[in-house]
């Protein structure tokens, strides 16, 4: 893959998802339909695929795409492949409250090497560069032109002090009981994919997710983590989370800066 065409296509194209699902974001009302999982599905998650799939399919036509909105992708077979939410944060989406992102990112041999998570609601767009490191755009997003970036590095971590996040819609119970097994200076919940994006900024320093994601939802933040410094590992065993896998479900993990002294399960 070539970075240096892989990075301004995935960006320009979210921008330009973000664009329609904000237009959507903001009519008065929209339609919710539900899917055979029973997760809700919107106009936007919808016209936001089109976009991407049709840019990402144009661009790259020999690699495979995965993405959450066609479920004839999710029986791709390889280690390597783009994967696409086009709304990650759906339920957000619904209720009006802008924690949704758009997520594309590129996975080589089950490790996601580089991603872009948009969340237009939020104005915040996190890519990492064609050299692999993380950055926050701040700006226009222009999608023909990237503006002013700053690069992104977790935080150095105070075990004495840690700063939490979690998911808004999906806080288990389970999820809490392994929270409070640290000392905690501050908790925030987040939703979609930003959770990746607050620890890869120091916002937050650990964001474990004992619940139910799929590749989808994570490989982009994933990346943007990695290329600030950040890991991703299994929640049982803290060996690192891999794509790829049969039926594109993760495991339960933990994000973190490197700093963070991981509790046992």
């Amino acid at each position: 893959m070539d970075y240096d065409i892989l990075i301004p296509t995935i960006r320009s194209l979210a921008i330009e998802a973000g664009a329609k699902i904000m237009e959507i974001y903001n009519a008065d009302d929209f339609e919710i339909k539900t899917k055979s999982d029973d997760s809700p599905v919107t106009a936007a998650d919808e016209a936001a695929d089109a976009i991407i799939s049709a840019g990402l399919r144009a661009a790259f036509p020999d690699v495979l795409l995965v993405t959450e909105e066609q479920s004839e992708s999710h029986t791709v077979k390889g280690d390597t492949f783009l994967i696409v939410d086009p709304l990650d944060g759906t339920k957000e989406f619904i209720h009006r409250r802008g924690d949704f992102t758009v997520n594309i990112a590129y996975v080589e041999n089950g490790v996601p090497q580089r991603g872009v998570v948009y969340a237009p609601a939020r104005e915040r767009m996190f890519f990492t560069q064609a050299d692999g490191q993380a950055v926050e755009e701040v700006g226009e997003f222009d999608p023909a032109t990237v503006g002013e970036t700053k690069p992104m590095n977790v935080a150095e971590s105070d075990n004495a002090a840690l700063l939490v996040v979690a998911s808004k819609s999906h806080l288990t119970d389970e999820t809490k009981d392994y929270i409070a097994k640290y000392e905690v200076a501050d908790f925030k919940s987040a939703g979609s994919s930003l959770k990746f994006c607050l620890v890869a900024t120091g916002e937050a320093d650990i964001y474990p997710r004992v619940g139910r994601t799929m590749e989808w939802d994570t490989a982009a933040g994933h990346a943007v983590l990695l290329g600030a410094g950040g890991q991703v590992v299994r929640f049982d065993d803290h060996s690192p989370l891999v794509y790829g896998k049969e039926d594109f479900a993760n495991p339960y993990f933990i994000a973190y800066a490197p700093g963070v002294e991981l509790k046992e399960a």
